[in-house]
């Protein structure tokens, strides 16, 4: 009982992890203009808060080991609810910026840390669950921030509800510390009690170089596809504007949807079939896309978000068994690091990369970056063997 109990609150501080994530672009439109600031610097914020983000899971392992799952969890929520307040009262940009290093650092501890604890002491249809949760909260973020705005109230009303959500967590977390399972970490010989570096860990762990980036290729798949399918409808498919949303949130219910169909797959397929089978929906999803008829566009954004759905979370989930539960903290660390890395520069590459080939280049871009992906795997998979063997 415990152990569910304990499984709640995880699923609730996903929910919570993924409500922030998405209130900025939802935001952003009437942000600017009351800070009075260009239209794209809401690509500094967000490469503050991803720049944190990816500092915080390269050193998760450390902090953890030394703090425990459970604080590390707590405090960090903490520092994204005042991270978030503290954006409900700024009207500066400025300040925007300062607030972004907090809600960055607090997101990536907790991303690592509940991912790793999962891993660990729940099944794999847990692990996807899990993230579809996420999936919940980056959902609900928008909606929470329209409803203020379609009552004329300022951007600043939804941060602040959001604040108040989290702060709500922090509490619920603080009750749940006596519910965490301590250890489950193995013991190892005093001597060599001094966590092992993330270089050395890359040096000598078969199969790691090819599983940061597999990480990499797989978040750049799905934040770019994210952030300019809406792009390659309106300019390349001719769509209006609503229905480009409309399709891309589409997509987004797809992951959501697909996480929690395979959390009950994983009944029947092991981890590493269900990332196969989502690399080759993936793949069905883009030559979907191009067909050259209208009715194919919906079928294709579902496709691309159910096959996107199973990889994440199954690649994390396996973690402790390809490289051991004693550096699983670290590596789960050092994967989302790679994941952020991929999430904060590639889909700014291709914006670039667009203003020379246009939208239509995206599906060639993400089917190079599915290739790899699938090749990356195997490699990984295979060193992983030979080094159990």
């Amino acid at each position: 009982m415990k152990k569910i109990l304990l499984l709640l609150v995880i699923y609730l501080a996903f929910i919570s992890l993924g409500l922030p994530d998405s209130l900025l672009g939802a935001g952003w439109p009437a942000m600017f203009e009351d800070l009075a600031v260009p239209l794209d610097y809401a690509g500094i914020l967000s490469m503050i808060v991803a720049a944190g983000t990816v500092v915080s899971s390269l050193f998760s392992g450390k902090v953890i080991d030394r703090f425990g799952v459970a604080a590390v969890t707590t405090v960090s929520v903490l520092m994204t609810a005042l991270a978030l307040m503290g954006y409900s009262y700024s009207h500066h940009f400025g300040f925007l910026c300062l607030l972004a290093v907090p809600l960055g650092l607090g997101a990536g501890s907790v991303d690592s840390a509940l991912n790793n604890y999962v891993a660990l002491h729940y099944q794999a249809r847990h692990m996807n669950w899990l993230h579809s949760f996420w999936g919940v909260g980056a959902a609900i973020g928008p909606m929470i921030m329209a409803g203020h705005l379609a009552k004329g109230e300022s951007w600043s009303q939804g941060y602040h509800t959001v604040a108040w959500i989290q702060l709500a967590l922090v509490l619920i977390l603080l009750a749940s510390l006596p519910l965490w399972i301590k250890g489950k970490t193995v013991t190892t010989d005093p001597a060599s009690e001094k966590s092992p570096s993330i270089f050395s860990l890359i040096g000598t762990l078969p199969g790691l170089k090819q599983a940061l980036a597999v990480f990499f290729c797989y978040c750049t798949i799905e934040a770019t596809f994210g952030l300019w399918g809406a792009s390659y409808l309106v300019f390349e498919r001719g769509l209006e504007a609503d229905q480009a949303a409309r399709l891309v949130s589409l997509y987004f219910l797809g992951i959501t949807l697909g996480r929690f169909l395979s959390g009950f797959l994983t009944s029947h397929f092991s981890n590493r079939q269900l990332v196969y089978l989502g690399q080759g929906v993936i793949g069905l999803g883009i030559l979907t896309l191009f067909l050259p008829f209208s009715d194919t566009i919906l079928p294709g954004f579902l496709l691309i978000g159910l096959g996107c759905a199973p990889i994440f979370p199954s690649l994390l989930h396996e973690t402790p068994v390809n490289f051991g539960e004693q550096h699983s903290q670290s590596i789960m660390g050092m994967q989302m690091a790679s994941a952020y890395v991929g999430i904060t520069l590639m889909p700014f590459l291709f914006g670039k990369i667009s203003n020379f080939t246009g939208h239509g280049f995206l599906l060639a871009f993400l089917g190079i970056f599915l290739v790899l992906i699938l090749l990356l795997t195997r490699g990984m998979n295979k060193k992983v063997r030979s080094a159990h063997h």
